[in-house]
């Protein structure tokens, strides 16, 4: 049964990364004390073994281990045995550009689900997705598809920001990016605003969290919805 966290992002304003949900992980996480992270998309660049230490820093005040995938000889084998599995923020492409490399989205969405916990944040939860044609970032480099793992019927879209109407910023909003990706595509797009995640038990997919979620549908009006919210029927 899939047990997932999907959350707008690691580290909310003024917090330290994974504060604002240690908590829960503890209970997410509560039969492994090692966690198997994959640092692939880079935040600013920084290499695996950085963005790893971070992460590792973070777990480390809920009593868990963290090991890179990158630290193993074969990443396959390191997901089959993982009793645990993060997937940091970052840049989406180059994320996903990675994933496809080392042949490893098939290897993910079986173990995860099979029942391993997987949490993602970010850019690890863009990939949660049906595909990442909704993520907030430069495309710096080109992956092979944009289709991810599927394990929501529908698209993502971390860090949703609603339009600031004192703003003199005449680029355009996230919900008009929003609409013009359904222009082209038909499947919805949840906007997770930061301090809230989807909690993903077997075919269950509610909304947890300090704030409501934005909903667009196609061809229909976008419209929000409350924290406890049961979006196992959006589709």
């Amino acid at each position: 049964m899939k047990k997932i966290i999907i959350a707008s992002t690691s580290t909310i304003h003024g917090g330290e990364p994974l504060d604002y949900l240690l908590d829960e992980l503890q209970v997410f996480f509560s039969d492994t004390s090692e966690i198997l992270f994959i640092p692939y998309a880079r935040p600013s660049g920084i290499t695996h073994d950085d963005y790893t230490s971070k992460v590792r820093k973070a777990f480390e005040k809920i009593n868990k281990t963290v090991i890179g995938i990158h630290e193993f000889e074969n990443p396959k084998d390191a997901l089959k045995q993982a009793k645990g599995i993060f997937t940091g923020g970052g840049n989406t492409f180059v994320l996903v550009n990675q994933l496809y490399k080392n042949d490893l989205i098939d290897t993910i969405k079986s173990v995860v689900k099979n029942g391993t916990p997987y949490l993602g944040t970010s850019a690890g939860s863009n990939i949660c997705g049906l595909t990442i044609n909704t993520t907030n970032d430069m495309p710096i480099v080109y992956p092979p598809s944009f289709k991810t793992f599927g394990f929501v019927p529908f698209n993502i879209n971390p860090h949703y920001l609603d339009p600031d109407p004192t703003s003199k910023h005449m680029g355009e909003t996230r919900e008009t990016r929003i609409k013009e990706f359904h222009q082209f595509n038909t499947q919805p797009v949840v906007g997770i605003r930061e301090g809230s995640w989807l909690e993903v038990n077997g075919d269950s997919i509610i909304l947890k969290g300090t704030h409501d979620a934005r909903i667009f549908e196609y061809n229909q009006p976008p419209y929000e919805v409350n924290t406890e919210t049961d979006l196992s029927d959006l589709k």
